[in-house]
């Protein structure tokens, strides 16, 4: 019997139960997938919105400010990349400067500190790459980026080592209340007190497992363009457009990689599951972002990607416990800025549960997690350290990257530790450069049938049924 289950492990079911792990509470997390970070979470934006957007009198309204101003000391505790690089949403008409002010006051009200108002002129100084046509822009000192799955990862790794189990690849497929509930999965049976639904695009069909309430997660498909880091200098900052006549626009925005990244567009789609792109969706998001910088580095894309972002038509996150089922908890319909608002929403989580359960603090709680080392990062003389601890340090497995045959393993055997090759890749960043993993997938193919002590043909790229291999060399027809 637990205490508490929460059923999703993307940034915010790793937040609540981080956050949970502070208390005497048997926790647990149930995903579907192979991993943390799966669905919504592996694929957005990766931006931390200084909190202007959301109108205010929502939730959120409400938890962007609150969450963006966390995130400096959730990442010094936590060791994620997190960066405060600031944001400007630029106008291109004149007769729509007045919506900047607009935007400035409903973010003032929100609670976002030092929003300015800066002729075309300055945009041009701050951003030498952004067209001639943009007549003024708001800017955003506390915008941020961060990686969102190496921040998620580790929220669990934290919460792990405080005591919250994961149980992966385990599909809730009903859930029954009598005095406590008890989850059917693939896997057998869970019984726990209480039930958090942070299931993302799924949220919906958990929510409708056991409440007459009835809602509805509609998936908007977002597609985007990432760029080799020999364009990561294009823009310093994150760069919106105001929503205008020609709709909401994309972003251009550095990564904390050093990458270029552009998109997304917005698509209603019905399958949860599809993370296909499309020639006319790329056109789409590359048009529009030439209007807001003068040159595209096309010569320099290394891959395109989507992702679906679990939007409520009520248009807002739902964060409460179900009127008709005691101890059932909502954390659904959380899209943009859902990542900017998780270590906020999972406060809020936090003290509804705390509310209910009343249990004790967890006098051994202990905040600190530090990361993978990371080679390319480091100088000769800590690799020259690192490589005599450990030899494996030495031995380069992806060139793109510079990622060693040491970190590969060491993301294998943390807590919550990769077990795919997506797995490694967001732990690491072995695979993620201009050669999209065309030389190094053998050999982390190799270390990680080593490593779990499996056939390599039994090696997943993300789980399920997504096996690399399908035999031997020869042994095939």
């Amino acid at each position: 019997m637990f205490d508490v289950t929460i059923i999703g492990a993307g940034v915010i079911g790793c937040s609540i139960a981080r956050e949970l792990s502070k208390y005497n509470l048997k926790t647990c997390v149930v995903d579907k997938d192979s991993d943390v970070s799966n669905g919504t979470t592996k694929a957005n934006s990766a931006i931390v919105h200084a909190g202007f957007d959301a109108k205010s009198g929502t939730l959120k309204g409400k938890l962007n400010a609150l969450g963006n101003a966390m995130f400096d000391k959730l990442s010094e505790e936590l060791d994620f990349p997190f960066k405060r690089i600031g944001s400007l949403v630029l106008c291109f008409d004149e007769n729509d400067i007045n919506k900047l002010y607009e935007l400035k006051e409903q973010g003032e009200k929100n609670g976002v500190p030092n929003l300015q108002v800066l002729d075309g002129t300055r945009v041009r100084e701050l951003e030498p790459n952004t067209s001639d046509k943009v007549a003024a822009a708001l800017y955003a000192p506390t915008g941020a980026i961060v990686c969102p799955y190496e921040m998620t990862i580790a929220l669990a790794e934290n919460a792990y080592t405080n005591g919250v189990e994961f149980l992966f690849e385990t599909e809730v497929t009903d859930i029954i209340k009598e005095d406590s509930y008890i989850l059917k999965t693939n896997k057998g049976d869970i019984k726990t007190k209480l039930v958090i639904n942070a299931a993302g695009v799924f949220a919906d069909e958990i929510n409708n497992m056991v409440s007459e309430n009835k809602i509805s997660i509609v998936p908007r498909k977002g597609e985007y363009c990432l760029f080799d880091k020999a364009a990561g200098d294009t823009v310093s900052r994150t760069i919106f457009q105001l929503p205008g006549k020609m709709g909401k626009g994309v972003l251009v925005t550095p990564t904390v990689d050093g990458n270029l990244l552009i998109g997304p567009n917005a698509t209603e789609i019905e399958d949860k599951n599809d993370l296909t792109t499309t020639n006319e969706g790329i056109d789409e998001i590359l048009s529009k972002a030439s209007l807001s910088i003068n040159q595209i580095p096309m010569r320099q894309v290394i891959t395109s990607f989507s992702g679906l972002r679990a939007h409520s038509v009520v248009d807002d996150f739902i964060i409460e416990e179900l009127k008709d089922a005691e101890n059932f908890i909502n954390a659904a319909g959380i899209e943009s800025p859902g990542l900017s608002s998780a270590p906020a929403i999972g406060e809020m989580v936090r003290d509804i549960v705390i509310g209910k359960l009343n249990p004790e603090k967890n006098g051994t709680f202990n905040p600190i997690r530090k990361g993978i080392p990371k080679f390319r990062e480091l100088d000769n003389e800590e690799r020259k350290k690192l490589i005599e601890k450990d030899s494996r340090y030495g031995k380069i497995v992806c060139r793109c990257e510079t990622v060693t045959e040491g970190e590969i393993i060491s993301a294998i055997r943390r807590p919550v530790g990769a077990k795919t090759l997506d797995g490694v890749k967001r732990r690491t960043r072995a695979g993620m450069g201009r050669c999209q993993a065309g030389f190094c997938a053998t050999k982390i193919v190799e270390i990680l049938s080593r490593e779990l002590n499996v056939s390599p043909t039994e090696v997943t790229k993300f789980g399920g049924n997504s096996n690399v291999l399908v035999g031997k060399d020869k042994e095939t027809i």
